[in-house]
């Protein structure tokens, strides 16, 4: 089973490509710190050039990409971080300076993206937003060795793509996966779309 703090699970070029994400964005959030810890964590990979992002840090870049996309900067969420930390405090996504607090609805929309299993106080998959709600596509470090599978049968997107670009039919990738043919069509052209 992967450890999903200390198993590295993908490579930060992966990490990047997955998120849509800059990667000179998401090396300097690996290297940057808020609190004393690292914005986004990294373990030692067990040879150079392979995985050093365990999928906790695939969320917490999810996180703070989201924290981005609703206008605060970076200096708002360090100081929100620090202010955050310590003793009997809790971080939450007040901005430091003015207190003021992000639309929960908005927040809520990208926190949807990550399932919990019950009991636990960390994530343990993330569903990547690029794919259509027809056919969810997560990251979960539980199958598919950190590459994106379908979550309904935890099939990876590359197996499925792999077969309809050398030929099969979509009805027939359908079948043995068990999916509709719309649903291998709308993965294939979202797919598609992305390396576009």
């Amino acid at each position: 089973m992967v450890d999903r703090f200390n198993d590295g699970l993908l490579t930060p070029a992966e990490t990047a490509s997955y998120l849509e994400i800059p990667q000179s964005t998401l090396t300097s959030w690996l290297k940057g710190k808020a609190a004393g810890a690292p914005l986004v964590h990294q373990v030692e990979p067990v040879r150079r050039g392979q995985p050093s992002v365990p999928f906790i840090a695939v969320a917490e870049a999810h996180v703070l990409r989201s924290l981005r996309s609703l206008g605060l900067r970076m200096s708002e969420i360090r100081e929100a971080a620090a202010a955050g930390s310590g003793p009997g405090r809790r971080g939450d996504l007040r901005r430091a300076r003015d207190g003021q607090v992000p639309i929960h609805e908005v927040v809520s929309d990208y926190l949807r993206y990550l399932t919990w299993e019950p009991g636990e106080d960390f994530p343990s998959s993330l569903r990547l937003r690029q794919y259509p709600d027809s056919v969810p596509v997560v990251i979960d470090p539980r199958f598919g060795r950190g590459l994106p599978v379908v979550a309904a049968n935890r099939v990876t997107v590359q197996a499925i793509t792999d077969l309809w670009e050398a030929g099969e039919t979509v009805e027939d990738i359908a079948y043995d996966y068990d999916m509709t043919p719309e649903q291998v069509d709308a993965l294939c052209r979202a797919v598609v779309h992305l390396a576009a």
